[in-house]
């Protein structure tokens, strides 16, 4: 992108400019934390409509969601003792769940850059990749991106696996190695659609 301007696999943030990142966890300050995560957020490489459906569905899940299980939350405590209320355990599982799913929908979406995937000559994030493993005849297709935007039955490649990280960048008739359990593997990539 030499002028800027978005191109077929271009990333562009979603982010407005000028927004505040307030309330933002950061770092200074403190030295790193053994057995706690990096404070750099991860970016969430995501297409647009797949970026559209999850602020759908988080809209749903805090709205409606969060309605209908504190609904359910207090039609159990009404049915007696809590200790002995099955309804009510199961009620704020159900709660739980849900607002796991709202923040993890919430981190995704303030670290998301919209991929503007179309068809290339070499591997990015949103292609569809036919890999062949050396010395099999068979092929695989895999989709790199998020696991959000699983469609169908093309499994997925986070972009930051090993494998992932190996095929980017790669053109049709490429070998790439990288670092698995069990060594060393090779794979060729045979075709990549957008």
């Amino acid at each position: 992108m030499p002028d800027g301007g978005p191109t077929s696999g271009s990333i562009r943030s979603t982010r407005p400019a000028g927004a505040s990142t307030a309330g933002k966890p950061t770092c200074s300050g403190a030295g790193p934390k053994v057995g706690y995560s990096s404070c750099v957020a991860q970016t969430h490489h995501l297409s647009q409509a797949t970026f559209d459906r999850l602020q759908a569905e988080l809209n749903e899940l805090t709205t409606h969601g969060r309605i209908d299980i504190a609904h359910k939350i207090q039609a159990a405590r009404e049915l007696g003792d809590l200790s002995e209320n099955g309804d009510y355990h199961a009620a704020k599982d159900e709660q739980g769940h849900m607002e796991a799913r709202i923040r993890h929908i919430q981190g995704m979406l303030d670290n998301a850059e919209i991929v503007e995937a179309g068809v290339g000559d070499v591997v990015q994030h949103g292609s569809i990749v036919t890999i062949r493993y050396d010395g099999d005849d068979d092929t695989e297709r895999y989709l790199i991106g998020s696991i959000e935007e699983r469609t169908g039955d093309i499994d997925v490649i986070s972009p930051g696996s090993p494998l992932g990280q190996a095929l980017l960048g790669a053109a049709p008739g490429d070998l790439r190695e990288y670092q698995a359990p069990t060594g060393t593997l090779k794979v060729e990539v045979v075709e990549i659609e957008g």
